[in-house]
């Protein structure tokens, strides 16, 4: 890390205002008499927010005081932490990241718009309203490229940007108008554009409809759609209809298919029906509940078969089928010599 210092030019008689005091005071009574110094950083990003964006020397000699630190120490963390600007900035302090799935999706050319609009790294434009350095990660790679806007109120992240949208961005906000934070294109969070994609097309999954356990009574979630979308930025849509799982009618006890069940190993010992992939110590257990045991048992299953033995055994749908788990029942009933 280069060597950093504070400005050389610093303000005469800066103090901290008596509500940053107060919220310094709430974090030092956090920890205990001897551990003061434990309220340093966030004195210090109290102290940075007070003075409008970076931290002057009077400030960190006033937390010295507040904290009983020698002046050196509370010189030492601030000098050390990126976070804390040592230089004043613009009234919107933009962080961009540089880092490489931000390089990769066009942060050169959001730093060719502000060195154009306020200067080379760590300028301040002219009429103070902003000033860019450039940053490593700030974690939002989904939403390449990004930035960091601070100012006194808050801090927040701008997302998905091209060179364009960072223009339309910068003029918002000199112009003091508000700026929705976020993807400042279509996207919804981290979603694809256009909206979820991944399983939505036909399949095993495609009509389930689970429940959130903590969501109020009948609130309903497709598996392939999602948590129930909540109101956005603009008008939201009607929800789609989704499709519910046909209710199952009470049923009577079916009779037992012969080709499925047996009424105890009648054969000598049971097969190992693990050795079927996607069958596992569970599934072993359930089919031999239900009396089955034998892999020429499973290699005889119909359609009609599949259908019973995944309602008993509560197996996903489609399961048996994707897994080949017929066709495996069948060599290995030949292996085994048990054809029936």
């Amino acid at each position: 890390m280069s060597a950093r210092r504070l400005a050389i030019s610093q303000p005469d008689n800066f103090k901290l205002s008596a509500s940053a005091k107060k919220q310094i005071n709430n974090w030092v009574k956090k920890y205990p008499k001897d551990r003061q110094r434990s309220a340093l950083i966030p004195a210090l990003w109290i102290a940075q927010k007070d003075a409008g964006g970076w931290v002057p020397e009077a400030a960190l000699r006033e937390i010295g005081d507040m904290l009983g630190m020698a002046y050196i120490r509370v010189y030492e963390v601030v000098t050390f932490y990126t976070m804390f600007n040592l230089e004043p900035v613009g009234e919107h302090h933009i962080q961009l990241c540089g880092t490489t799935p931000c390089w990769l999706r066009g942060s050169d050319d959001l730093i060719e718009v502000l060195k154009r609009r306020i200067g080379p790294h760590g300028s301040v434009s002219e009429d103070g309203k902003l000033s860019w350095v450039e940053v490593e990660c700030l974690g939002a790679c989904a939403n390449a490229p990004m930035a960091q806007i601070s100012n006194p109120k808050d801090d927040m992240y701008y997302e998905d940007l091209t060179a364009e949208s960072f223009e339309v961005l910068l003029d918002n906000l000199v112009a003091g108008k508000g700026v929705d934070a976020g993807p400042q294109n279509s996207r919804h969070t981290s979603e694809p554009e256009g909206g979820n994609i991944a399983l939505t097309g036909e399949g095993p999954y495609h009509d389930q409809v689970a429940y959130l356990p903590n969501a109020p009574k009948k609130t309903k979630m497709s598996v392939h759609g999602g948590a129930p979308k909540t109101k956005r930025n603009s008008a939201t849509k009607a929800p789609a209809k989704t499709t519910a799982a046909p209710k199952k009618a009470p049923s009577k006890k079916a009779a037992k298919p012969k080709v499925i069940y047996t009424d105890g190993p009648t054969d000598g010992a049971p097969d190992d029906l693990k050795k079927i992939k996607g069958i596992g110590p569970k599934f072993e257990k359930d089919l031999n509940n239900k009396g089955i045991y034998y892999f020429r048992q499973i290699g005889a299953w119909k359609a009609a078969d599949i259908k019973m033995v995944e309602e008993l055994i509560d197996s996903i749908p489609g399961r048996i089928k994707r897994d080949e788990w017929v066709k495996q029942g069948k060599h290995l009933a030949k292996q085994t010599g048990k054809k029936g």
